[in-house]
């Protein structure tokens, strides 16, 4: 069956949001985001996944928004194989993204809302991507799992984030919050308790969204 999201001329778009991105990406790798996209609009009738219902904005939104923060983790990454936690998923936002452009990443998405988890199992599998695991759960309820990123799309406020996903992150690791402007109220108040510190804040461009986005990189204060 043809590809809905292919037929609308969304596969253009995409290859170039990755150029702009300055993204390699395979046309395997697109023909994935492509139908992961198509998949997130029909679980969404019946699940409510998220509160965006137009497949083109999810496109946008959704899959450019995180392809925006694929360049900054691969430089810190230099190429080595890296264990993420994507918190707060929903959807799997950045998790399944993050999960089909790099196969040698172990991808982990937690969301408390089981309904969401099933749907980034059934991704798992569908899109093929071993690495690609969903966790049913609070992130606090976990045990520790020495994650090199921990990553957030609008899930808490600076500290909470820190206070909750913080024991998630490996020795050299980091906690990455992708938000809109910066947060200058949460940053102060994230320094005030001073066990996590925000290392750097990188701006971030989306192809075809008129918004402000940063990614907020933190690590533990005695690193920093």
């Amino acid at each position: 069956m043809q590809n809905t999201a292919i037929s609308t001329g969304f596969d253009s778009r995409l290859a170039q949001a990755c150029r702009q991105l300055e993204l390699q990406t395979s046309e395997a790798q697109r023909d994935k985001l492509l139908r992961y996209v198509e998949q997130m609009q029909r679980w969404n009738r019946t699940y409510n996944l998220t509160a965006v219902r137009d497949c083109g904005q999810m496109l946008v939104q959704h899959v450019f928004d995180s392809l925006a923060v694929v360049q900054p983790i691969e430089a810190q990454a230099a190429a080595r194989p890296l264990r993420v936690m994507d918190v707060g998923s929903g959807a799997g936002l950045p998790g399944v993204v993050l999960a089909i452009l790099h196969d040698q990443w172990q991808v982990q998405c937690v969301d408390a809302v089981d309904k969401k988890m099933a749907f980034v199992r059934q991704m798992s599998g569908a899109l093929n991507l071993p690495n690609l695991q969903a966790s049913h759960a609070r992130v606090e309820a976990l045990p520790p799992s020495g994650c090199d990123i921990v990553i957030s799309r609008a899930f808490a406020s600076l500290l909470d984030f820190a206070n909750l996903a913080g024991p998630h992150v490996g020795e050299q690791g980091a906690l990455l919050a992708m938000k809109g402007k910066t947060p200058q109220d949460e940053i102060a108040a994230l320094h005030a308790q001073g066990v996590w510190h925000v290392q750097r804040i990188e701006t971030l461009h989306v192809p075809e969204l008129d918004a402000q986005r940063c990614l907020v990189w933190m690590q533990r204060a005695m690193q920093a």
